[in-house]
């Protein structure tokens, strides 16, 4: 089991990175929180992973933070979530959002997100209301209650441009090609970062 990287980030492109460590290179998949919580590409980075084995691949998902990869671990135990859906709700909401979700019955909310229908978001509401009882007090930490957290400029590189790299993520998490490109033609401005269009598009959709 791999739990933790503690390397040197080689690549980023959201939600994917690639870190050294040990001279091991790492490809990793991240929640767009986690992700644009990185450091610059050729800082040291500590990713908490969860690490999943298929019959055709082996997969490692990462995250900044332990609160957040707990949270991932809860929901990937709910009927019908696996891990590529359990990265995009934690890419389209913070985990306060989704614990306020289910405490709050919102479905709603939830249904925005790509994958979760109105069974699979009242499946959620249903498994996961017991087993995040008791999350009040490990989510009181310091943190923004944004849609995601970023660091603008500083840590991003766009390999295309900032439009098509935001496209590309936001179809990495289960957006159809069209829904990413009416969402960012949407709330694009001159200047715009990929991070802030990516943020800036979830939030219209949610």
């Amino acid at each position: 089991m791999i739990g933790r990287l503690r390397g040197i980030l080689l690549e980023k492109q959201a939600p994917d990175l690639l870190i050294e460590v040990g001279g091991v290179g790492y490809e990793v998949q991240l929640p767009l929180n986690s992700f644009y919580n990185l450091p610059a590409i050729g800082a040291e980075a500590i990713i908490y992973t969860h690490f999943v084995v298929r019959d055709d691949a082996q997969l490692l998902f990462g995250f900044t933070n332990e609160t957040e990869r707990a949270l991932f671990r809860q929901l990937i135990k709910a009927n019908g979530v696996g891990p590529k859906l359990a990265l995009t709700i934690l890419s389209g909401m913070t985990a306060q959002q989704f614990v306020r979700c289910v405490q709050m019955d919102d479905m709603t909310t939830l249904v925005k997100l790509p994958g979760v229908g109105k069974k699979t978001a009242e499946r959620l509401v249903v498994e996961m209301r017991d087993r995040l009882k008791n999350w009040g007090v490990a989510l009181a930490t310091p943190t923004t209650d944004s849609m995601l957290v970023i660091d603008d400029e500083a840590i991003f590189t766009r390999p295309i441009s900032a439009e098509d790299d935001a496209i590309s993520a936001l179809v990495s998490l289960g957006y159809s090609q069209l829904q990413a490109a009416k969402a960012i033609k949407k709330v694009i401005t001159p200047d715009m970062s990929s991070e802030q269009l990516i943020k800036t598009a979830l939030r219209s959709m949610i």
